[in-house]
């Protein structure tokens, strides 16, 4: 039988543009935020090629359109390397005979190395690369328009956590990493790393479970690492999007955003004792992300660095960090600081953003004096906003005094001794009541309808605060097409407290 077409056309949706027809000339058209499922295994055909082992694979030559099938079992120390040239129409696919049943261990790696080529279904189980110390699953640098999908890295650690090397390394450009289940990394090196670039990237990485990752105890822990200082005026544009981040502790900074122009947008932060983290770069926007801390210790908000960056429509519940991890925090920078250091922050709108029961909503000039950081952020807006706070917490800290800051239209309530709050804020009961899914949303005849003020050509809005929950933001707080096809029960420990 033959593969049908279509199904290959369906396994390779490439960053930011969507395939609509798989007609001669089909309309490429700009990818708008979606419920997307992993490939579909297609029908075995007489060009499909068997393989049971990384020196079969190496012997082949395949072309676009070429299906390899991985034979089920295990797969213990084996180094594989994915070559080969597919097309846009016709990408070259390597793939479980049956999803999660192609199990890699011992040494076993993966290099993806052409373009447009697809590897989905596989699991890596129990591994220990501190021998080679090569990256579980490495792009590399000269790979275009490649994808990961369905696919599991699971305690792939080694016996001693200072061994470098990182689970998901993104070099090359257009790549996709999505609904894959990744979990356990308790060494040294960011979980998933994208190399930085003079170049525009464009890679995404949505849909995937990010699950526990313990504390690493230095820097280095990151779950997701975006470019390095050396690069950090690069616009690289990136895209995160519709990950859940699981009790992900492995250091402050969860995301860390290390290069400019990136999109993190639509994420679930649960009970991960860390920070959504702007560290370099400047103009990203962040925004649609719900970030819950259910009152875990350290966990942490949106931390902000650099210039231009836009926040907005941000829900964040039940953080009781102070300081640098509060639930959104403007640190101070370094007086002309060196790409590695903490720029000033400028030019950064904060709007219609939802703090609930945390410990402190803002901190403006967070850190100011540690590493030098004298340098307080100037011409910000914050707007719009909603503050519902619990008895001894904190509205607003000025850490540092900043410069020329705009305050409009942002609703605060609970009871908090001494509050001095500035212009631009108001202490009003915003009538907020919890839905199913314990997330705090307005009742009728709330004062955030209708309340909205300014004009922001990147988010338009009649009311105060983030929007309710729409179904993809319900899907996503439920892990509804979240990782994998043939992993089920994600979401059952996602319990949000009130």
């Amino acid at each position: 039988m033959k593969i049908k077409f279509g199904l290959i056309v369906y396994m390779l949706t490439i960053p930011f543009l969507t395939i609509t027809s798989c007609k001669k000339n089909a309309k490429l058209i700009p990818e708008e935020p979606k419920k997307e499922e992993p490939v579909k295994k297609p029908e075995l055909c007489k060009s499909c090629k068997l393989v049971k082992s990384a020196a079969e694979l190496a012997a082949l030559s395949p072309i676009a359109g070429d299906t390899i099938i991985m034979a089920t079992g295990d797969w213990a120390n084996q180094r594989l390397i994915f070559k080969g040239n597919g097309t846009d129409q016709k990408p070259i696919v390597l793939m479980a005979e049956k999803a999660g049943e192609v199990i890699f261990k011992g040494s076993s790696s993966l290099s993806i190395d052409g373009s447009w080529l697809v590897v989905e279904g596989l699991n890596f189980k129990n591994g220990d690369l501190s021998v080679s110390k090569l990256n579980v699953i490495d792009f590399s640098a000269v790979s275009r328009n490649c994808r990961l999908t369905n696919t599991a890295i699971i305690d792939y650690n080694p016996a001693d956590q200072s061994v470098d090397y990182r689970w998901v390394s993104l070099n090359g450009k257009n790549h996709r990493v999505d609904h894959c289940y990744i979990k356990g990394k308790a060494h040294l090196g960011p979980t998933v790393v994208i190399w930085g670039s003079n170049d525009a990237l464009n890679h995404r990485i949505d849909h995937n479970y990010f699950g526990t990752r313990p504390e690493l105890g230095s820097n280095g822990g990151e779950t997701i690492r975006v470019g390095t200082s050396a690069y950090y005026l690069s616009e690289s544009l990136n895209t995160i999007e519709e990950n859940i981040f699981d009790k992900c502790n492995g250091e402050t900074e969860i995301i860390s955003n290390k290069m400019s122009k990136n999109t993190i947008r639509n994420n679930f932060f649960f009970e991960s004792r860390g920070t959504l983290c702007l560290r370099h770069g400047n103009n990203s926007e962040v925004y649609g992300n719900y970030l819950i801390g259910n009152g875990v210790a350290e966990s942490g908000g949106i931390r902000i660095i650099g210039e231009g960056h836009l926040v907005y429509n941000n829900y964040l519940q039940g953080i009781i960090t102070t300081g640098q991890t509060c639930a959104i925090a403007m640190l101070d920078g370094v007086p002309d600081s060196e790409p590695s250091g903490y720029f000033q922050v400028k030019n950064v709108k904060v709007v219609s953003n939802s703090i609930i029961n945390c410990a402190q909503g803002f901190d403006i000039g967070a850190g100011k004096g540690g590493n030098s950081r004298t340098v307080p952020p100037a011409n910000c807006v914050i707007a719009n906003n909603v503050l519902q706070m619990k008895t001894g917490s904190t509205y607003l800290r000025f850490t540092d005094i900043p410069q020329n800051f705009m305050y409009a239209g942002n609703q605060a309530f609970g009871t908090i001794a001494g509050a001095d709050l500035p212009t631009g804020f108001t202490i009003v009961d915003p009538k907020l009541g919890l839905n199913e899914l314990n997330i705090y949303i307005a009742a009728a005849g709330s004062p955030v309808y209708g309340a909205f003020t300014g004009t922001y050509s990147f988010f338009q809005s009649a009311d105060v605060g983030a929007n309710k929950p729409d179904n993809l933001h319900k899907d996503l707080l439920k892990a509804t097409g979240i990782g994998p096809l043939w992993l089920t029960g994600l979401g059952n420990q996602l319990i949000i407290k009130d």
